[in-house]
């Protein structure tokens, strides 16, 4: 299934959906086109039964981040500073928010760089999996630019404030193994057994109760902004929700019967 030719998403019944950026001449970069095939493939797949999303970037890119043709292209139209902000405004923050408060868990695969915006496009995704051959760094310097697509609230939350403010102050691009270290991705795989690597990780999480998951990445989502207090009667309540599902009652009855549980999603 195509939105458009710059994304294409792939849905499997009660198992993952595949969003892959589809730019490579571009290397994925955030054109006009990824940025309205992005979310309408999230839209899609929240309406569907998909069990977790899996965001791939094609030709041996993750996502070069910003489009540096269409920043050409308002300097040599002359837009005003104000409209230009705007739109970037309107533009990250539908792709950004969309994905971040995704509801269903998001996973990405990253093979090859993720840089600049597309270093945040990952890790806004609730889980990153990462070859061998990934490279990272928030290059937004490298353009004469601050921040922007959600850095100064992600990246602070992931590695602290001060390494964050490293990364942007020198725009340092760095591999998959310095990423595992500062926490910006979960695993790190070989190149050459990446795509099994993930489709094992994909499955860990289709095969599981996914009310439960879903509300389960919700609440770690949210935890750092609660009290202690709130984030109990939250947990609670979702705990009400779930207690009257059959995938509950098919984990207690698997436990006892000392086999491995096949949730239904109900």
């Amino acid at each position: 299934m195509a939105l458009g030719d710059a994304v294409l998403l792939e849905i499997e019944d009660d198992g993952p959906a595949t969003i892959t950026l589809n730019q490579p001449d571009r290397r994925n970069a955030f054109s006009t086109e990824i940025h309205e095939g992005f979310v309408a493939a999230l839209e899609e797949i929240e309406g569907s039964d998909a069990r977790c999303v899996v965001i791939e970037g094609a030709g041996g890119a993750f996502s070069a981040g910003g489009d540096v043709k269409r920043m050409t292209g308002a300097l040599e139209k002359d837009l005003p500073a104000d409209d230009r902000a705007r739109s970037l405004e309107q533009r990250t923050k539908e792709m950004m928010t969309t994905l971040v408060e995704f509801p269903i868990p998001t996973i990405a695969a990253i093979d090859g760089p993720a840089v600049g915006a597309g270093a945040n496009l990952a890790i806004g995704c609730d889980v990153q999996l990462a070859s061998d051959r990934s490279a990272f760094g928030f290059v937004f310097r490298q353009v004469g630019l601050s921040v922007d697509a959600g850095t100064s609230y992600l990246l602070p939350r992931i590695v602290g404030e001060n390494v964050a403010k490293e990364l942007v102050l020198t725009g340092d691009i760095f591999g998959a193994d310095r990423a595992k270290e500062l926490g910006l991705v979960n695993h790190v795989y070989g190149a050459d057994e990446f795509d099994e690597k993930v489709d094992e990780f994909v499955e860990k999480i289709v095969s599981g109760p996914p009310i439960a998951l879903r509300h389960a990445n919700r609440l770690v989502g949210e935890g750092l902004e609660k009290s202690l207090g709130q984030a109990l009667t939250d947990e609670a309540i979702a705990q009400g929700i779930v207690f009257d599902t059959e995938d509950h009652a098919e984990g207690v009855n698997a436990f006892l019967e000392d086999r491995d549980p096949k949730f239904e999603g109900r």
